[in-house]
């Protein structure tokens, strides 16, 4: 599932290229043939995102919702758009510009009032001038949920994902099994700057990277999917630190990666 960095990138993408101007809509699929006739010929005000949901905000009409969800995506040219292939939810269509969206989890129109609401119930972004991450401490330091869980739920933070999950908790070599309760606020504070930096670096580049500069295999040039982190997708092989077999088991549905050593049980960080 695309990460908040992700969903930030697209945001930044769309605006820059259909805000203030009209938009015609369309749902060559069928399926939200009704939310695109709603919106069709308004002008987009801006664009945003929190957490892994992305909006439209329209002129004197409602906002569009998008959850991309496992399967979801965005394909975005210039010029005249292609013919319409397969299934193919939503196109939007600005001056030169088109972007169509196929396979996601939620596409809906909501009153501006439901927006707003969806986003007050999201947590702490990191990647939003308004998060706090204090707010997002008071969750974590009053629960005797393990970290790992808590980093996921997106009532705490909004946007982590699995990759930022395991890399976060690597670099800070904390037991993803700590309860909340036990993480210190110099660490938390620590751990949110940290998470700052790298996501803002995925909205600039793409893609997660979280390698210091002395762990790269190469000192300059973007690194392959394999080579970015530290512990995610690399059970069994060997930590790229100290050469620990990195482990692997499910946690709240989703895969957990962690090496032992580096972060044994107990461990509340590295401050």
């Amino acid at each position: 599932m695309p990460e908040g960095h992700t969903l930030h990138r697209l945001a930044r993408e769309q605006r820059r290229l259909f805000a203030g101007r009209t938009v015609r809509a369309s749902s060559p699929q069928g399926t939200f043939a009704e939310g695109a006739s709603a919106i069709d010929g308004l002008v987009l005000r801006r664009t945003e995102a929190k957490g892994k949901h992305l909006v439209h905000h329209y002129q004197d009409g409602p906002t569009l919702h998008i959850h991309l969800g496992l399967y979801g995506s965005f394909t975005t040219g210039s010029g005249l758009a292609p013919e319409p292939k397969g299934a193919l939810r939503l196109r939007l269509v600005g001056e030169d510009v088109w972007t169509d969206l196929r396979g996601p989890n939620t596409c809906e129109l909501l009153e501006p009032h439901e927006a707003a609401a969806l986003f007050a119930r999201l947590g702490q972004d990191p990647l939003r001038r308004d998060a706090d991450p204090l707010l997002a401490y008071r969750r974590i330091s009053r629960s005797r949920v393990v970290i790992a869980a808590l980093l996921m739920d997106q009532t705490v933070v909004a946007g982590i994902g699995n990759v930022y999950r395991a890399e976060l908790l690597y670099r800070h070599r904390m037991d993803p099994y700590l309860p909340g309760q036990a993480v210190s606020l110099p660490t938390w504070l620590a751990m949110w700057d940290d998470l700052v930096t790298l996501m803002r670096a995925g909205v600039r580049v793409g893609r997660i990277e979280t390698l210091y500069p002395q762990d790269r295999p190469r000192k300059r040039g973007p690194l392959a999917r394999d080579e970015a982190g530290y512990v995610y997708r690399r059970a069994g092989l060997p930590c790229r630190v100290c050469g620990t077999e990195v482990r692997t088991e499910m946690l709240v549905g989703r895969n957990l990666y962690w090496c032992p050593s580096c972060q044994p049980a107990g461990s509340a960080g590295a401050l």
